[in-house]
């Protein structure tokens, strides 16, 4: 599992303070507690990742099984995955300045795209902040406009989109 630069690994639990020190850096604007981190490691290990570059932390990745169109509110735990999900949720992906560019992004959307398959879910979803609706445009993914979710996109920000990319069959 290898970017450009940097391997993926999948999350450990001692990584836990790397990413809530590595969300305190690239996400000042959307705190959330370490206990939010340590849900999602527990309830969905096989969707958590750490990028390492040098041997070093240098982003993460939380992703699981989810509802379409029910977003978790941000820092906010979610006590239990859905028996029948409907989506693959992209919870939040961060990369330290010297991760950006090297392709480690598209390496792990790219993972994921697969593990949402192969769990013949029919797409992976997101709410897009921080300006990264291009990103996400070029990885396929488009936004879904829902007059329903206008109040809890807000509470992200006044730019934050639902994204969604269709999983082909």
């Amino acid at each position: 599992m290898a970017g450009t630069t940097g391997r993926w690994r999948p999350m450990r639990q001692g990584d836990l303070s790397l990413v809530s020190a590595i969300a305190a850096r690239v996400h000042p604007d959307f705190p959330e507690d370490d206990a939010v981190f340590a849900e999602r490691l527990a309830l969905y290990p096989a969707g958590c990742f750490m990028l390492e570059v040098g041997g070093r932390p240098a982003g993460y990745i939380l992703s699981h099984p989810w509802r379409f169109g029910h977003l978790p509110a941000l820092n906010a735990l979610l006590r239990h995955l859905p028996d029948a999900p409907s989506t693959y949720y992209i919870h939040d992906v961060a990369l330290l300045p010297e991760a950006r560019g090297s392709g480690a992004a598209s390496a792990i959307v790219a993972i994921l795209v697969v593990h949402a398959a192969d769990r013949a879910l029919p797409n992976l979803s997101l709410v897009a902040v921080n300006g990264s609706q291009g990103f996400w445009h070029r990885h396929g993914f488009s936004v879904h406009a829902d007059p329903a979710l206008t109040d809890k996109l807000a509470s992200y920000d006044a730019d934050a989109r639902l994204m969604v990319r269709a999983i082909q069959a």
